[in-house]
């Protein structure tokens, strides 16, 4: 008797996961950032994305392995390296993405062709975040896109949140003194208090030099930096050349008193995406500071 209940047991089971699966995926619907509508009506199988952060962001979703064409800089995690390139933001090969028979295109913006992707067919969903209420409104534009159930992507979510947190709470009462100017690229172009970048740095309790009004990331006249003097500069390794080169800046503090935190390429690519690494970044910069807070006249801090 108690084989044919378990039995029985066992084969209501196997009805009810049948009918789970026999009903029919229901449709999203998501908002790109120019305000379109994009509905989606399965969980997308093939995914090419043209801007690291989003590729990130897919992976850190458990959705790698749906990818089958990227841009050319995506180079996290460590298994995107063998998926196809098809060009760049600026450049990206229309005919390459076409053949890849992709049923979602993740891009940026400002991407171009992005108007041509979709006259073709494709599905093109344009996100680019640039603060952290963008971060968050992407992350889960994505996840709805990919039909990640909102509970598992918030639960990921949450834990990136508890690892900025922690890196804010890192910081030594003596580092959060200081006065930051972050350079994302030796044009040069900063990040000012209205990008993600600054917006770290100010939940650190943290100066920027830029103020939010010049916009997220603008380009900035390096005599400019030399008048408002910052403690701290935060720059990649592309940078260190040239700022030795601009007029007065020898003369800086920071680069004096050597507190100036030069960033490996793979250390930059990580500060620079708005997207699941901004822990990690969010500690790297806290270390940086902690560093120059603590620091003596020993060397250029790496």
């Amino acid at each position: 008797m108690a084989d044919l209940l378990r039995s029985w047991a066992q084969f209501l089971a196997l009805l009810g996961a049948l009918w789970v699966c026999a009903q029919p995926v229901q449709a999203v619907t998501v908002l790109d950032d120019r305000q379109q509508k994009l509905q989606i009506a399965q969980a997308p199988q093939r995914i090419v994305s043209l801007l690291p952060s989003l590729t990130e962001t897919v992976c850190a979703l458990k959705q790698c392995h749906k990818l089958v064409g990227l841009d050319r800089y995506s180079n996290w995690p460590e298994s995107v390296k063998s998926v196809p390139r098809v060009g760049g933001g600026l450049d990206p090969n229309i005919e390459s993405i076409v053949a890849l028979k992709p049923d979602l295109v993740l891009a940026a913006g400002s991407t171009r062709g992005a108007d041509r992707l979709q006259a073709l067919g494709l599905n093109v969903l344009r996100l680019e975040p640039r603060n952290h209420a963008d971060a968050l409104r992407v992350w889960r534009t994505v996840a709805q896109a990919l039909h990640v159930p909102a509970a598992d992507s918030d639960r990921v979510w949450q834990g990136i949140q508890q690892g900025v947190q922690a890196a804010v709470q890192s910081l030594s009462p003596a580092a959060r003194q200081q006065r930051v100017y972050f350079e994302v690229s030796p044009a040069p172009y900063g990040a000012s208090e209205s990008s993600f970048i600054g917006e770290t740095l100010t939940r650190m309790g943290v100066a920027n030099i830029l103020p939010a009004s010049m916009g997220p990331f603008p380009q900035v006249n390096p005599e400019w930096v030399v008048q408002a003097r910052p403690d701290v500069i935060m720059a990649g390794d592309s940078s260190r050349a040239s700022m030795l080169q601009r007029p007065g800046w020898a003369r800086l503090r920071a680069m004096q008193g050597q507190r100036l935190c030069v960033f490996k390429p793979d250390e930059s690519d990580m500060l620079v995406r708005a997207g699941p690494r901004m822990a990690e970044g969010a500690q790297l910069m806290a270390d940086c500071l902690n560093r120059a807070a603590a620091q003596t006249d020993t060397g250029v801090q790496r």
